[in-house]
């Protein structure tokens, strides 16, 4: 059968507008739109709100506290925010329970509460901002690497009381602060202070490993570790910031009290606790 020209070009046109709606033939580099998929979100206020925070620092802001006003909620969010990997490594459960954790751990290193106080002792975490009444200047002469600044006191600050100048050394170094000459600024900025308590919490020291990676399974003991009976949870964290003062000991007041805090801060994020909270069969680090 025969065509003329016209019916033939017409013809040519109707493919060439079909195949252009498919988004093949023409323009078929042309990229397509991608179908949109609601990521998996990695913001901590989608697992603790406001509202959730001041239920678990219920006296952060009285009167009695030292840092009233000083830890916002804000403030965690935007330090939080520098650190990705905390509070969204892993499935939800493990997500909360490291969130709980690190929030139990700066609570007892800031803790204003006693036995009888309102609404229990586990309810006046960061209540300070600093150390009081330090017994040293927490200077270690010999780290030539960090060497102190004359009259400069390393006490403990922040809500994971940052102490020592091997540690307020590296962490100025990595935030943006000079941690040797103006250690103040940790308890004189909030979000520097929640940052300092995030890079302690993320960095592991050699042979020491990261808060963060006990916490999200991450944790692979070493042969050491093993002999120490240095097991993976709550408690291996407790050793990390504070296990030569702490662990070793059976029923240690302050191990209890951050245990305290830890179970109830995880039924408030409604997860459980994980195994292994104590360290009193642990050897300290070296």
């Amino acid at each position: 059968m025969a065509f003329n020209n016209s019916f033939l070009n017409s013809l040519l046109l109707v493919i060439v507008i079909a195949a252009t709606a498919n988004g093949v033939g023409v323009d078929a580099t042309r990229p397509s739109t991608p179908r949109r998929v609601a990521p998996r979100s990695n913001c901590i206020s989608s697992l603790i709100s406001n509202q959730v925070f001041d239920s678990i620092f219920l006296h952060k802001d009285d009167t009695a506290c030292p840092a009233k006003n000083f830890y916002t909620y804000d403030t965690f969010l935007k330090a939080a925010k520098t650190f990705p990997s905390f509070g969204s490594t892993g499935p939800l459960p493990t997500r909360k329970r490291e969130i709980a954790a690190f929030l139990a751990q700066i609570s007892h290193e800031t803790t204003g509460g006693w036995a009888t106080a309102p609404d229990g002792p586990y309810s006046w975490g960061l209540c300070f901002k600093e150390e009081v009444s330090p017994g040293s200047d927490y200077c270690d002469p010999d780290n030539t690497q960090w060497p102190c600044s004359p009259g400069k006191s390393y006490k403990g600050r922040g809500p994971i009381q940052l102490s020592w100048n091997y540690n307020y050394g590296p962490a100025g170094k990595a935030l943006g602060f000079d941690g040797l000459k103006n250690p103040e600024v940790v308890a004189n900025n909030s979000l520097i202070a929640f940052k300092t308590a995030l890079w302690f919490w993320t960095t592991p020291q050699s042979p020491k490993p990261s808060c963060h990676d006990v916490m999200v399974g991450k944790y692979v003991a070493s042969h050491d570790d093993v002999a120490a009976n240095r097991t993976a949870g709550f408690g291996l964290v407790t050793n990390i910031i504070n296990g030569g003062l702490e662990c070793g000991i059976v029923n240690d007041g302050r191990v209890n009290d951050r245990i305290g805090y830890f179970k109830r801060y995880a039924e408030i994020l409604k997860v459980d606790t994980g195994p292994n909270l104590d360290c009193e069969h642990q050897k300290p680090f070296a």
